[in-house]
């Protein structure tokens, strides 16, 4: 099956941009690293939660529901807001944020966008959620018992 330049981009970009995802949650584990490597995994997670509602308001601006822009705000508010909070919650939260737009992005005829990037969308979004369950996990194992 051939498949179009712009698939072959977006997936390799896209795994590219998992990849610090896979660094940071395995770096939790790491005493020396997990000092660094949880903030840092806070913010890229809240950057990359607040670009996929940048894809809603690029998607918005193509079509005639004026809601839509609500839906692209709430991702940067939702990372926000998870940011203030303790790193094991906001860890959890910003999941949570990866799973509601994955599951408010729906087919992706919703966003009028490629029949491949709900599979994408699909793929990198587990790999998010496996990354933060990783990261969770060495959080929860360094906590007194």
């Amino acid at each position: 099956m051939k498949t179009h330049p712009s698939e072959r981009w977006a997936t390799a970009l896209g795994l590219a941009g998992a990849l610090p995802f896979a660094v940071l949650s395995v770096s939790v584990w790491s005493p020396p690293w997990q000092a660094q490597a949880v903030p840092a995994l806070l913010t890229y997670s809240a950057l990359i939660l607040s670009f996929l509602g940048g894809v809603r308001w690029g998607r918005a601006l193509s079509g005639d529901r004026p809601q839509e822009y609500l839906w692209a705000v709430l991702p940067s508010l939702w990372a926000w807001g998870a940011l203030q909070l303790p790193s094991l919650a906001g860890l959890l939260l910003l999941a949570v944020g990866f799973v509601a737009l994955w599951w408010l992005d729906g087919p992706a005829d919703r966003l009028s966008a490629p029949a491949w990037f709900r599979r994408l969308r699909s793929v990198l979004t587990a790999l998010v959620l496996a990354s933060h369950v990783i990261a969770v996990l060495a959080l929860s194992a360094a906590l007194p018992a």
